[in-house]
C-alpha cells in the first residue's frame, strides 16, 4: 500500500467526449466599384484564421474534451452520495483493523493490548491484520520478522475473546518496475505458500495478502490464491486479501494503464474471480483522487455496489476506511474522510443488497488513526447516530 507505514517497521507495500466546434466563416467578397478609366483595382480577400487562432481553438477543444467528462463524473458521484441509508445497514460484527509491525517485533506490550481492547470494546471488529512481513521478493519470510506473534495472539485472546489475529503479508510486485516479486515464477509462488504455512505454525490465525501493484487479469495471482486457500482451509483459518478498486467505467483500467502506465483498477469480472477464491476481500477504497467528501463518498458507494454484485454471499466483503491523514497526489485528506466513507458504504449497501450478512469495513491503519476517525466509525457504522 502506498500509504503511511509504521516508520520503524520494515518497508511494505487497494465518456462522454465533447468536441469543441471550430468556426470558419466564409464570406462573399465585398462589392467592387467600377475602376477609374484606364486603371484597375484588385479585390480584397477574406481574412483567414492565423496559426495562433487555430492553436487556441484546438487547445479549447482539447480542454473541453477533458473537462466535460470530468465535470459529468463529479456531478454523478455527488448525486450518488445523496439520499439516506436504509435502516439496519450497520456493522454485522465482521469488521477488521490493519495493525502495524510494532505489534509483533517487540515494541508493543501488555499495556498496549489492554488499550487496544478498550478502543475496540463495543465495536464490530472481528479480525486484526498484523503486519508480519514484508515477504522477500522470492516469496520467503525470515522468522525474525515476527518474534512476538505467539505472544500477541495469546494477549488478544485474553483481552479480546473471539477476535482473530491474521498475518498481514505483502510485497511490491515487479509489474511496473524492474524490482519486486514476480508471480509468474513458479518457485516464488511455492515460497509464498511455504511462508504462509510458516506464519500459521507460529500461531497466527489466518493469512491476509496485500500484493501491489497487481494488474487486472493476473492468472498467476489466481493460481497462487487457489494454492493458498487449500492451505488455510486445511487449517480452518481464513484467507483474505487487500483488493484494488473496481473499474468505475468498463475497461477503465486499460485506459488508465495506457495514459498513466499504472492500471490501478481491476475489472469487475476479475474482482469476482478473486472474491470466489478467498474468505475475505478488503477493498482499498481510498487513494481515489476525489477532491470533495461528497464525491469521495459517492465513489465509495459506487465501489460498494460494484463489489457486492460479484462477491459471493459467503465471502466477507470489507470496504476500506481511511484512518490516516496526508495530502499527496491521489489522496486529499480533506476529502477522504472516514465519515464520508462510512456513509458511502451504507448507501451502496442500501441500494444493492441491504440484507447482505457477510459485509463489513476494514480500518487502515491503527498507528495513524485519530479519535475523530474512531468516532466516525462508531457513530456511522456501529450505532448509526452520526
Amino acid at each position: 500500500m502506498d500509504r503511511p507505514t509504521d516508520t520503524e517497521a520494515p518497508a511494505e507495500t487497494p465518456a462522454a467526449a465533447a468536441e469543441g466546434a471550430t468556426a470558419q466563416a466564409a464570406t462573399d467578397e465585398p462589392a467592387r466599384s467600377a475602376p477609374p478609366s484606364g486603371g484597375s483595382t484588385a479585390a480584397p480577400t477574406a481574412p483567414r484564421p492565423t496559426w495562433a487562432r487555430r492553436t487556441r481553438r484546438t487547445a479549447l477543444a482539447l480542454f473541453l474534451l477533458v473537462l466535460l467528462p470530468l465535470l459529468a463524473s463529479q456531478i454523478a458521484l455527488r448525486v450518488n452520495y445523496a439520499g439516506d441509508p436504509a435502516d439496519g445497514t450497520l456493522t454485522r460484527g465482521r469488521d477488521a483493523l490493519w495493525l502495524g509491525h510494532a505489534w509483533v517485533d517487540g515494541r508493543k506490550g501488555d499495556a498496549d493490548v489492554a488499550a487496544l481492547a478498550e478502543r475496540l470494546a463495543g465495536t464490530g471488529v472481528k479480525d486484526l491484520y498484523v503486519h508480519a512481513g514484508p515477504l522477500e521478493h522470492d516469496g520467503t519470510l525470515p522468522a525474525s520478522r515476527y518474534p512476538k506473534a505467539r505472544w500477541l495472539v495469546d494477549a488478544v485472546h485474553r483481552e479480546l475473546p473471539g477476535v482473530r489475529v491474521q498475518a498481514w503479508l505483502g510485497d511490491v510486485l515487479a509489474t511496473e518496475g524492474p524490482t519486486g516479486m514476480r508471480l509468474a515464477d513458479a518457485g516464488t509462488r511455492a515460497h509464498v505458500v511455504r511462508s504462509t504455512r510458516q506464519v500459521l505454525d507460529a500461531g497466527l490465525e489466518g493469512a491476509h495478502f496485500d500484493l501491489e501493484p497487481l494488474h487486472s487479469g493476473d492468472r498467476h495471482y489466481l493460481d497462487l490464491l487457489d494454492r493458498l486457500h487449500a492451505v488455510t482451509r486445511a487449517r480452518n483459518v481464513p484467507l483474505s486479501v487487500a483488493a484494488h478498486q473496481i473499474d468505475p467505467l468498463p475497461g477503465f483500467h486499460s485506459f488508465w494503464g495506457t495514459v498513466a502506465g499504472h492500471p490501478k483498477w481491476w475489472s469487475q469480472a476479475f474482482f469476482g474471480e478473486v472474491a470466489r477464491r478467498v474468505d475475505q476481500i478488503a477493498v482499498m477504497s481510498y487513494d481515489t483522487m476525489q477532491p470533495l467528501p461528497s464525491t469521495y463518498g459517492g465513489y465509495v458507494a459506487q465501489q460498494t455496489s460494484l463489489a457486492l454484485e460479484v462477491t459471493p454471499p459467503g465471502t466477507d466483503l470489507l470496504m476500506g476506511l481511511p484512518f490516516y491523514h496526508e495530502n499527496r497526489f491521489g489522496h486529499w485528506n480533506r476529502a477522504e474522510t472516514a465519515r464520508a466513507a462510512v456513509r458511502g458504504v451504507r448507501l451502496g449497501l442500501s441500494r444493492t443488497d441491504a440484507d447482505r450478512e457477510h459485509v463489513g469495513v476494514a480500518l487502515y491503519v491503527d498507528f495513524a488513526a485519530t479519535d475523530a476517525d474512531w468516532a466516525a466509525y462508531r457513530k456511522g457504522w456501529v450505532t448509526g447516530t452520526g
